[in-house]
């Protein structure tokens, strides 16, 4: 969050930023609260809607803020089209890469100004860390940012840094493993009776698989599924599952399951998720380093349990 409160330092009153209206609910938060406060003013754009992104650009905002694939909805957008507009615009472009890490996406080659990671997640990849960065493009930026963030001391603690390196040399088989996992269960959500819809750009079906297909070196290891389970079939499902821990966060080594309406979401308010497309039968699963056919079984069985309990 302080990674993108650090991004979002380079606006002033009368600067207008265009956000994401699915974006993470820490940074819609975050963003309206700012934007309450008079710091700057605040869009909230559908970025996979051309029409509606160049009618927002035509505004002249300072900064569009871009986050692919989104959370949680996995919804991923086109980055180089949205630098190049944003560039004809006079306008700075950060894309947030948590999902993804560097390991699998580089936004700074598709035109992308800034880069925001939750170090917290995939970089630091063990649940023992608070952190973010902010990487720029222009080295002039960079300095002028890291002078401000040790202005405003929201630079990381030394131990943190030591342990996100440390995170930081296993990145690459981490992801390699947690990613074909991943993908072996969105074929299992995808062909099970008690999901309605599996978001995740892995899928040949997924509306930006052919966008994550081109710009992304990877499918990654977060996806995330409508259940046809009522609230009791819900409670159900998840209580029942041994190995997926109900939590928030992700990108670590443990396997988590997130309700993003009553969990990382939930400060947006029901109309915010509802403009999203957050139902309150979706759920998040961030894939860990289990071994995938007992990730498999476990949810497999789970399901069959919430849906044994709606019968």
């Amino acid at each position: 969050m302080s990674a993108l409160d650090l991004a979002l330092s380079i606006l002033q009153p009368h600067d207008l930023l265009l956000a994401p209206h699915d974006c993470y609910g820490g940074s819609y938060r975050l963003i309206q609260g700012r934007a309450e406060r008079g710091h700057f003013s605040t869009l909230f754009v559908d970025q996979n809607n051309r029409t509606a992104l160049r009618e927002a650009l035509a505004l002249r905002p300072r900064l569009v803020l871009v986050e692919t694939p989104s959370n949680p909805l996995m919804r991923v957008v086109d980055i180089a089209a949205v630098a190049s507009m944003a560039k004809k615009a006079d306008a700075k472009l950060a894309v947030d890469n948590t999902f993804l890490s560097p390991a699998l996406q580089n936004p700074l080659r598709l035109g992308a100004d800034f880069v925001i990671h939750s170090t917290t997640k995939y970089l630091n990849g063990h649940s023992d860390v608070v952190g973010g960065a902010l990487v720029t493009a222009d080295r002039a930026d960079g300095e002028e940012l890291a002078a401000w963030a040790s202005l405003t001391g929201i630079t990381g603690s030394p131990f943190d840094a030591y342990l996100t390196l440390r995170g930081l040399r296993t990145l690459f088989p981490r992801i390699e493993a947690q990613q074909r996992s991943a993908t072996a269960i969105a074929d299992l959500l995808d062909a099970h009776p008690a999901v309605q819809k599996v978001f995740y750009p892995g899928l040949a079906r997924d509306p930006g698989h052919a966008i994550a297909s081109s710009q992304q070196k990877g499918f990654g290891a977060m996806l995330s599924f409508e259940a046809k389970l009522g609230e009791a079939g819900l409670r159900t499902f998840i209580s029942s599952l041994k190995l997926f821990t109900l939590a928030e966060s992700l990108g670590g080594v443990e396997s988590l399951i997130a309700h993003p309406a009553t969990m990382t979401h939930l400060g947006m308010g029901q109309a915010a998720r509802a403009t999203a497309g957050i139902s309150d039968s979706l759920l998040r699963l961030s894939v860990g380093l289990e071994e995938t056919q007992d990730l498999i079984d476990d949810l497999s069985e789970a399901l069959d349990a919430g849906l044994a309990h709606e019968r």
